[in-house]
């Protein structure tokens, strides 16, 4: 079932925002090993993806011509940008909480490498291990928001659900005009290239860096253009 990952991941939202209503006070202490600990599992799924990859050089020239497009574009600050205006323009409506939580919550559980990879690889090979890690993050990052926030961080669920889903259901239709070949292809170096931008956000997650995921976004885009020039024109390297 290709939408099986991104169920499970508005379900552990919706969960963790009603236990965040239960527990009011959780030790700061607890918030932060907890993080490090996610931040870690998800260094360690990123490097598992990142060797799969058959041609690194492919890797490495997405990334890098990924990033200049995205830099260029200035595709994080931009949607920094969009937040802050949703914010202002929801907030202002009068609706408190409800609508902070909502629109703080939905931008960090749909804004990010995790979803694209992760409802990509649910739809094209069937594999929910991306949305199912990055269901546990939103999971505990629901419960954490919920008790600042307040029960709007639940109807960011549904966004969520419909972003990711349609994502996934698009993956699924792509074998119909692509190759075999070339799909196998694109999925191991795609996957490869988005497990770096995964690790990344484990290094964000626990600190380390401050790396500009968003950025690194287009990377998935010139994977598929290097392979598709590599399978259609013998270019190898």
């Amino acid at each position: 079932m290709f939408l099986l990952g991104t169920l499970v991941n508005g379900l552990l939202i919706i969960i963790g925002t009603f236990l965040g209503k239960l527990l009011h006070r959780i030790p700061e202490n607890m918030k932060g090993t907890v993080m490090y600990a996610i931040g870690l599992a998800v260094m360690v799924l990123g490097l598992q993806m990142g060797f799969k990859s058959e041609n690194f050089l492919v890797v490495i020239l997405s990334l890098v011509f990924g990033t200049v497009v995205g830099e260029y574009f200035e595709l994080e600050d931009k949607l920094n940008s969009l937040g802050n205006w949703l914010e202002k323009r929801i907030g202002s409506k009068g609706e408190g909480s409800i609508s902070q939580g909502f629109v703080t919550a939905t931008l960090i559980f749909v804004i990010g490498a995790m979803a694209i990879i992760g409802a990509l690889d649910s739809g094209i090979r069937g594999d929910h291990s991306v949305l199912y890690t990055k269901s546990i993050i939103d999971g505990f990052t629901s419960l954490i928001l919920t008790t600042t926030l307040g029960i709007g961080v639940l109807f960011s669920a549904f966004p969520v659900m419909l972003y990711e889903g349609l994502i996934a259901l698009f993956a699924t239709q792509i074998d119909r005009f692509v190759p075999q070949v070339l799909m196998d292809r694109f999925i191991k170096e795609m996957t490869a290239t988005g497990g770096i931008m995964i690790f990344a956000i484990g290094l964000n997650l626990t600190g380390i860096t401050k790396i500009r995921v968003a950025n690194l976004l287009p990377g998935i885009l010139v994977t598929g253009v290097i392979v598709s020039v590599i399978y259609f024109y013998g270019i190898y390297f």
